[in-house]
Formats: structure tokens, C-alpha cells, sequence
């Protein structure tokens, strides 16, 4: 029996050395036949060079067109009929895909698949057995006001039992998907640019009727935000702005109108908390965008509702 076909798409922006470790990783996966594509959100830090150097499938794009819009045009360019969405800051132990794909094949209901994800330190050695290594995530959650989170996030990994088990949601920095699944649903929500984009494809497609499995024998390793770090002259500011704006915009979609007095109170929250960081502009302007998108978000909540069931997503809260 030959190697299972998978796609891989890693969108990349100024992050050279994670991508080099990253698509290392990806061609020392046993047991599958990755069809590797990067998509470069316009670099300027040599990775084109390296890709066209070593001979490496990408996409050369000449400025930033964020997270979502690059995945999606990477899944466009592959032909597998699953896909694994890489961040480029990721390191894959060798049998992570092989895992990843049995577990979505075996499951014709699943729609998409993660594993365990470990938080990655540059320069330290990698035990994926090390009760002590930090957890990144055990698949995503959703809060009673509509938030993703991840589960397990910044705990040591012995102090929680995973084992294979249906999850609300795919980390999107780490995870596989049916093709199927992203033609149905047109993908990422490319408005969103990054941040929550993984929060609104789960909530899409649990309301469509597809289901997510954590398989926590497949292991990846993740630092986080590099090309925040590396790509935005004000990192921290645009975090707040996309996370305020796209957060909000999900909530809108499918939240039930009972949510909106919990959803005011966790919001004031969180002016608060940005006023204390600083960040106060950027995230009432993300808000304020959201409240721009309103006529065609109200739009798409109705198509949900009238293709797909609310109640779907909901009972993950």
C-alpha cells in the first residue's frame, strides 16, 4: 500500500529560519505523500530566494495578503484530498501526519483533525514525552460568550490527560481538514485576515453538521506569533485591532441574542484590560470595523441559520 496523499500549506511572512526547521519537519513525515506548498506573503527577509534556491513548490506574492487569503489560495494550488495548515513557526515529529490522516479517515463525519501542540522553545531540546513541556493546545473551545480558547494552553502537558476525543475545534495553527470541507464552507473567511479565522471555520462548520476529533498521539511543536513579531512595525497594536474585529464579528454570526448582555459585559472587560496595556485605540477601532460589517454579517447569519443549524455551534459554549 503507497503513502497517503496530503497537502500541505504554509502560509510564510518574514520568518525564514522557523520556515526551514517547519518544512524540514514536513519532509521527514513517514507514511504519507506530502504535496508541500508555501505561500509567501511578500518577504523580505531572503525566504523567496530559498525557496526558489532549494527547488521548493511555493507561491511568491508581492505584499501581505494575510493568513486566511494565503491559505486559501494555497489549498487552490494542491489537489490532495486532505489539507494540513501549517504556521510556519512549527516543527511536525515524524509520524504527526500519518496519525492525523488515519484519524480522519477512519471518521467519514469528521471534517477536520489536530494534534497535541507543544510549545516550541528555539534552542531547546524537543522531548514530546516531557510531562513539563507547556501545552499550546488540546483543540479549541468555545466560552459562553462566543470566544475561542485553547484548551490547555500554558500548562504543563502531565498535569492533563488527552486522549483522542471529539473537540468543539482545530487549532488552525496546526491541523487537517477535508478538502471537502473547505470547498463547502469557501474556505477561510478572508476579511478576517488573521486572528479567529480558525474560531469562524469551526463555528461554520459545526452549524453545517462536520465534527472535529483531538489526536493527541500526533505531536507538533509551535513558538506563536512570529510573523507578528517579525512582519508589523506595531505588532501588539494590530493583534488587538484583528482580534477585537474578528472576535466580534463571529460572535455576531451565530451567537443567540440572549448572549448580548454577557457579551457587553466580557467586551468592557477587555477595553479595560487594553486601556492597561496601551492598546485601547487599536482594539476600539477593530470594534468599530466589526460594527462597519454589520449589514453583511446579519447576511451570513441568516444563510447559516438557513442552511445549517445555530444550535450546532452553540451547544459547544
Amino acid at each position: 500500500m503507497g503513502s497517503a496523499p496530503v497537502a500541505v500549506v504554509i502560509p510564510s511572512w518574514n520568518c525564514m529560519g522557523d520556515l526551514r526547521a517547519c518544512i524540514e519537519s514536513v519532509r521527514a513525515q513517514s507514511g504519507v505523500d506530502p504535496e508541500l506548498l508555501v505561500v509567501d506573503n511578500g518577504s523580505e527577509d531572503g525566504t523567496v530566494p530559498f525557496l526558489e534556491r532549494d527547488g521548493l513548490p511555493h507561491i511568491a506574492l508581492s505584499g501581505n495578503i494575510g493568513f486566511s487569503a494565503a491559505v486559501n489560495l494555497g489549498v487552490s494550488r494542491t489537489r490532495s484530498p486532505f489539507v494540513t495548515v501549517l504556521n510556519a513557526d512549527t516543527v511536525l515529529e515524524p509520524d504527526c501526519l500519518r496519525r492525523l490522516v488515519a484519524t480522519l479517515t477512519a471518521d467519514p463525519t469528521l471534517g477536520g483533525v489536530q494534534p497535541r501542540i507543544l510549545q516550541l522553545e528555539r534552542g531547546v531540546g524537543r522531548d514530546r514525552a516531557d510531562p513539563e513541556a507547556i501545552l499550546y493546545s488540546l483543540g479549541q473551545a468555545l466560552t459562553r460568550d462566543g470566544r475561542g480558547r485553547e484548551q490547555g494552553a500554558g500548562r504543563p502537558q502531565g498535569t492533563l490527560t488527552a486522549e483522542r476525543r471529539e473537540v468543539f475545534g482545530v487549532c488552525g495553527a496546526a491541523c487537517v481538514l477535508r478538502r471537502e470541507l473547505l470547498a463547502a464552507l469557501g474556505g477561510y473567511d478572508e476579511r478576517y485576515f488573521a486572528f479567529c479565522e480558525d474560531v469562524d471555520l469551526n463555528v461554520r462548520a459545526r452549524i453545517a453538521g462536520w465534527r472535529f476529533y483531538l489526536e493527541p498521539e500526533a505531536v507538533v511543536w509551535h513558538v506563536g506569533n512570529v510573523a507578528w513579531s517579525a512582519g508589523f512595525r506595531w505588532p501588539q497594536a494590530e493583534n488587538a485591532r484583528l482580534v477585537a474585529r474578528n472576535r466580534l464579528a463571529t460572535q455576531i454570526k451565530f451567537m443567540p441574542a440572549r448572549s448580548i448582555p454577557r457579551i457587553a459585559l466580557v467586551e468592557a472587560g477587555a477595553l479595560v484590560r487594553a486601556a492597561a496595556a496601551r492598546r485601547l485605540l487599536p482594539t476600539l477601532a477593530g470594534k468599530l470595523e466589526a460594527l462597519r460589517w454589520l449589514p453583511d454579517l446579519l447576511r451570513a447569519r441568516r444563510r447559516l441559520r438557513d442552511t445549517g443549524r445555530l444550535g450546532r455551534a452553540r451547544e459547544w459554549l
